[in-house]
């Protein structure tokens, strides 16, 4: 589900126009004159803002819940206001924002009998990854493997994201992997 150069152009701006707004107390809304009815279809997403190179605020969704650019719109707003690791966004902060967009594909379930098998089959670079057991639940972006180059690593930092701790394996345990299509804004 590749996303043309406008789709992308239009999920951008959407997010940064719904954060400014929020930021001013503008009530207009972000209008859409992008047809493409990929932006009207369910599909799940993270907003990624930064500043200067460091992580500012990032949350997402994992399963289809509205149309694209709803989504992206919800997840822009959460990221700059709720993401509970930070104080929401400050005007001041607007200027050196930097925002990515990961579309999400649906996640798929790893049959893994043991972190080893678990490890062999993940594919670094390309597999997001998200654990699950009973309530506790925890992802990371394909895009994590930057920081996080080793298989191993990777899935200690999410196993210790998770809540779960980085030598728990039981029956009850659950992956799933997805692939996203990450774009960020032109610098």
């Amino acid at each position: 589900m590749p996303l043309d150069a406008s789709a992308r152009a239009t999920l951008l701006k959407a997010a940064r126009q719904t954060i400014e707004h929020n930021l001013t107390g503008d009530e207009s809304a972000f209008e859409n004159y992008n047809q493409n009815p990929v932006l009207r279809q369910p599909h799940a997403s993270f907003v990624t803002l930064k500043r200067h190179s460091v992580l500012r605020g990032c949350i997402g969704t994992l399963e289809p819940k509205r149309p694209l650019l709803e989504d992206v719109i919800h997840n822009a707003m959460a990221a700059a206001f709720e993401d509970p690791r930070f104080p929401p966004l400050t005007a001041p902060e607007l200027e050196s924002l930097y925002i990515e967009i990961s579309v999400l594909s649906a996640a798929e379930p790893i049959n893994a009998r043991d972190r080893a098998e678990l490890l062999r089959v993940l594919k670094p670079g390309r597999d997001g990854l998200i654990v699950q057991e009973g309530k506790l639940r925890a992802t990371f972006l394909p895009a994590v493997w930057t920081s996080l180059t080793d298989p191993g690593t990777f899935y200690e930092e999410l196993m210790k994201k998770s809540g779960l701790g980085i030598n728990h394996w039981s029956s009850d345990l659950k992956f799933f992997r997805y692939h996203a299509e990450s774009f960020e804004q032109e610098l």
